[in-house]
């Protein structure tokens, strides 16, 4: 699974994408969630960490919209991680 991140989210994981293989077919998008926060405990300097970051974003999964935190993410999908951002 490729994760990309953006603005926010990039800044406290260290970069903008990383390749996440999974351990099964599918997990929920929570469970993604959980694993990268475990991935990146700790923060660049002066960022908040990613776990409080990727509590208040939005997602996409391959392109749309992905609100559902159970929704299934298989191996092989692209997750982008949208903080809120300012101004709309």
């Amino acid at each position: 699974m490729l994760v990309r991140y953006f603005a926010a989210a990039r800044a406290a994981a260290g970069t903008e994408a990383e390749t996440v293989p999974l351990d099964r077919p599918a997990r929920s998008r929570r469970e993604v969630e959980e694993l990268l926060a475990r991935r990146h405990p700790q923060p660049p300097p002066g960022q908040p960490p990613l776990a409080e970051v990727l509590a208040r974003s939005s997602y996409l999964l391959d392109g749309v919209a992905c609100p559902d935190p159970q929704a299934p993410v298989p191996d092989g999908a692209v997750l982008d991680v949208l903080p809120p951002f300012s101004g709309g």
